[in-house]
């Protein structure tokens, strides 16, 4: 036999709709079926509760329960009883298991709620190649790209001016069709409007009812200084268009550096080789070194052997969070003489006798012979 409806409730017969429905929030969220997964008993718990509050937070109901009882709502609820089916107050569930994060996405109501309010336009990304030197010292670029925008003509209504829309009549403007299945109800998108609870009875004649145009647009980035291959830019509301007043998406560039003839990165410094005569090495003298602000004198001392690397302090790139910048590491490379004439081989195996067999570079004395050779 049925328990009294009131009873499952536990509230009184003169009970107003609010002491009704906080009991049954409370009851609602105690015997969750998500909290007592596989129990059945919690099962026929919850469904007997929602069946009360079904009856008695509707006054129709409510009125027909208080005279006639169980026997006045036979034509209500079928021949077969109450069921999911016979469920009106799943906007009162979602207010409900709003708390639970997602399990009211066990009937459908998170989801519809996204689809019926307002949604976000979707980011877009843009990868986009820079020079080294554009990488170290920033620039501003103009991207061009296509996009969804709010139709201008309606606003983003989809309806032409001066009318409005209508309220689905298949899904009673919630955008969700519900089924059972078993105890559960599931939720599915409505197949007439699409979710949206409203159907456009006349569509605007520029944007068709989408609410959406394609549009080209040029967007400036300003790329900051010490950015490196990998580096994503955000700019903030520049992607498609949202939907009914929702926000319009990110703007995303994606920065690949190119390859540079000179230089090799590697974080914030960066590395070069430069080639110097034989008798620079020997003798010392200045040569010019490349930079990322241009080419440099720089002074190497005599004696300087082959693949010594130079630090030029703050030649580097500038760093992308706070200040300075990093360092330029230039390896020298000396070069071997090529196409000597008669005199210049005369003098290279002088040169060569005098230190006899035992020519041992890295030494002063090596330097030094060099220097009398070729006095």
């Amino acid at each position: 036999m049925k328990r009294d409806y009131y009873e499952v409730l536990d509230v009184k017969k003169n009970a107003s709709e609010s002491e009704i429905k906080s009991a049954y929030r409370s009851l609602a969220m105690k015997h969750h079926p998500d909290k007592h997964k596989g129990d059945k008993v919690a099962e026929e718990k919850f469904k007997e509760i929602s069946e009360a509050y079904e009856v008695l937070s509707d006054s129709n109901k409510r009125a027909t329960y208080d005279q006639f009882g169980y026997e006045g709502l036979k034509g209500a609820f079928g021949g077969g009883g109450f069921g999911w089916e016979n469920f009106t107050h799943f906007s009162d569930l979602e207010d409900i298991f709003s708390s639970f994060g997602n399990l009211g996405d066990l009937f459908g109501f998170g989801s519809r709620s996204r689809r019926g309010g307002p949604r976000r336009g979707a980011d877009l990304q843009y990868e986009l190649e820079i020079t080294l030197e554009e990488a170290v010292f920033g620039v501003e670029k103009t991207i061009k790209v296509e996009r969804s925008e709010s139709c201008t003509v309606c606003g983003g209504s989809g309806s032409k001016p001066g009318t409005k829309e209508e309220t689905c009549t298949v899904c009673s403007g919630r955008g969700q069709i519900s089924s059972v299945s078993g105890f559960f109800s599931v939720s599915r998108t409505c197949h007439r409007c699409n979710g949206r609870g409203k159907i456009i009875k006349t569509p605007c004649t520029k944007c068709a009812g989408r609410g959406k145009v394609r549009a080209s647009r040029k967007i400036k980035a300003n790329i900051p200084r010490g950015v490196d291959n990998g580096s994503r830019l955000r700019i903030q509301g520049e992607g498609e268009a949202g939907e009914k007043g929702g926000s319009s998406g990110d703007f995303y560039v994606l920065i690949y550096v190119k390859e540079h003839s000179v230089f090799n990165r590697h974080d914030d410094n960066v590395y070069c080789q430069v080639p110097i005569s034989f008798i620079t090495a020997v003798f010392g003298g200045e040569i010019k070194i490349p930079t990322l602000e241009g080419d440099i004198m720089m002074k190497v001392p005599a004696g300087t052997q082959s693949g010594r690397v130079f630090r030029l302090k703050q030649k580097g790139v500038y760093y992308l969070q706070g200040t300075g910048r990093g360092d330029e590491h230039c390896r020298v490379i000396v070069e071997t003489p090529t196409d000597l004439n008669t005199e210049q081989k005369k003098k290279l195996k002088e040169f060569a006798k005098a230190c006899g067999e035992e020519i041992r570079p890295k030494t002063k004395s090596f330097v030094e012979k060099m220097k009398k050779a070729f006095k």
